[in-house]
């Protein structure tokens, strides 16, 4: 069984804002002749690596909540210039939108329970909340 992954995503105010930024770091990759990989870097490696590369997904918390999450390919460990060792988390560019879950602020990542993840949200939903609405109503702890 897969087993998914927590993380703050640091600097994003929005869903928007991450798959902004993962777009302008794919084509900068593209315009260096460098493989178009996109990748978050970590320093711990998850022990439990096999159960995560088995169809897990990096969940995001953005502003308090989990709104959305990323498969993730494929862990790769190295050893930074400092002599640190890190891994890259390899995620596939698309970002699935997932049901809002309040989640206080952590340092890390943590594992993640499929039965404790959020549900992608449908493509077929008749009516997406507005984003900045969405946020009022967490921000008042009604989502």
């Amino acid at each position: 069984m897969a087993l998914n992954l927590l993380k703050l995503c640091v600097g994003c105010d929005s869903v928007e804002d991450l798959e902004e930024w993962i777009a302008f770091r794919l084509d900068e990759r593209r315009r260096a002749g460098e493989p178009a990989e996109h990748w978050h870097t970590t320093r711990m490696v998850p022990t439990r690596g096999a159960e995560v590369t088995d169809g897990g997904s990096l969940y995001w918390v953005i502003k308090g909540s989990v709104q959305c999450r990323q498969l993730i390919t494929e862990i790769r460990p190295f050893t930074d210039d400092e002599g640190i060792g890190r891994c890259h988390l390899m995620l596939d560019p698309e970002v699935v939108r997932t049901d809002w879950q309040p989640r206080r602020a952590f340092q890390g990542w943590r594992y993640l329970k499929p039965s404790d993840a959020p549900a992608d949200i449908g493509k077929g939903k008749a009516v997406e909340m507005p984003p900045k609405l969405k946020r009022e109503l967490a921000d008042l702890g009604l989502l």
